[in-house]
């Protein structure tokens, strides 16, 4: 019997695990998403990449990106990760009591971090508390989630380049953005955003380019 269950230590904190065949869904994060991989295995599709993730591996999937997730199971072990969203306003908090430390290099759509024992240590540390009968305090899950972003930065000196950008997508080529990401089963709200316009602006922009309108 497929099972998918979910556990919150808090909204941005979260465990979750799957045994059944395949799980395959389409999404558009709001929120910056670091991805610890305790076993199963995940393929990442975007227009123009495709990623594999197992056992150990520490990733985050970057606001705004369009992308099918396909979580399975491996080796006789169910699909199981640990997932944390960081937030703009939680990053804005921090960047506003932190230096920023930011390079101009065009970063990759999913941000890969090599092992390493801190920030294994900082995600691994949540696991016990998800066996709690009572909520997880604000205050520890805020402690846990700072702590995460500060190993990222202490591990990696050009996060603050993706962590510390709150800007909005801007306008852009309309068609070729289309022409890279239709397969992409999104709402005309979100692809209207993604390409920096307000949903009259697209469908306007969208039937000048295509000679049809958006479905």
């Amino acid at each position: 019997m497929e099972q998918f269950e979910t556990k919150y230590l808090t909204p941005d904190i979260k465990l979750a695990e799957y045994n059944g065949r395949l799980f395959k869904t389409e999404v558009m994060f709001e929120h910056h998403i670091l991805v610890w991989f305790i076993s199963g295995e995940t393929k990442i599709v975007q227009s123009d990449a495709t990623y594999t993730f197992s056992a150990g591996d520490i990733f985050l999937i970057p606001r705004n990106q369009l992308a099918t997730v396909i979580n399975y199971p491996k080796d006789g072990k169910p699909h199981k990760s640990v997932a944390m969203h960081l937030t703009p306003k939680r990053l804005k908090d921090f960047y506003a009591r932190h230096k920023i430390s930011r390079s101009f290099r065009t970063l990759q759509k999913v941000y890969i971090f090599k092992k390493h024992p801190l920030l294994e240590g900082c995600l691994a540390s949540l696991i016990p508390y998800f066996d709690l009968q009572e909520q997880l305090p604000e205050a520890i899950a805020s402690i846990k989630i700072e702590e995460a972003i500060t190993i990222l930065r202490s591990t990696d000196k050009e996060i603050d380049s993706l962590l510390a950008d709150f800007e909005e997508p801007g306008k852009i080529d309309l068609m070729d953005f289309m022409q890279r990401n239709y397969m992409f089963n999104m709402t005309m709200e979100k692809f209207s955003r993604l390409t920096g316009r307000s949903m009259a602006t697209f469908r306007r922009d969208f039937k000048k380019a295509f000679h049809t309108t958006p479905q």
